[in-house]
């Protein structure tokens, strides 16, 4: 299987929104800023443009994110990337998305104190994906028929 696999790190920039399809899947979302950081001969440190993504997450990741995560915390996420194409006020909005795997704190900014979760779930690379802008949380569309996937 072929996908295209991005880390970013950055601060959390949203409180981390959470939900649960009717079929009962959970799915978190929260929007990360990133800012590089250069260094400029005549005035030190300079930050440049800020970027920010959504994360999204299912499942026990999207349980887990939503019990740490708070607002300006550093953090590293892993995942798949892709474009969410939304329409609102009669214009067509492109948000870049990070489809998480995996998502935890920036140890080289502080420190963390790992917990394991009561209910050990294995990771699903093939987590489905859910339109943006939503405040119904539709079901995901059923594995085994999306695209690339084996069934």
């Amino acid at each position: 299987m072929n996908q295209f696999q991005v880390w970013v790190t950055g601060n959390v920039a949203t409180q981390v929104r959470h939900a649960v399809t009717s079929s009962g899947i959970t799915v978190a979302d929260f929007r990360l800023a990133s800012t590089p950081r250069r260094r400029d001969a005549e005035h030190g440190w300079v930050d440049g443009d800020t970027t920010f993504v959504k994360v999204t997450c299912y499942k026990a990741l999207a349980d887990n994110v939503s019990a740490s995560l708070g607002v300006g915390q550093p953090v590293v996420v892993v995942g798949r990337l892709r474009v969410e194409e939304t329409s609102r006020d009669g214009h067509t909005y492109r948000d870049t998305v990070v489809v998480a795997s995996a998502v935890g704190p920036d140890l080289s900014r502080g420190t963390a104190a790992f917990r394991r979760s009561s209910a050990r779930a294995t990771p699903s690379p093939a987590s489905p994906e859910l339109p943006g802008g939503r405040e119904d949380v539709p079901d995901p569309p059923s594995a085994a028929g999306a695209p690339g996937q084996a069934a």
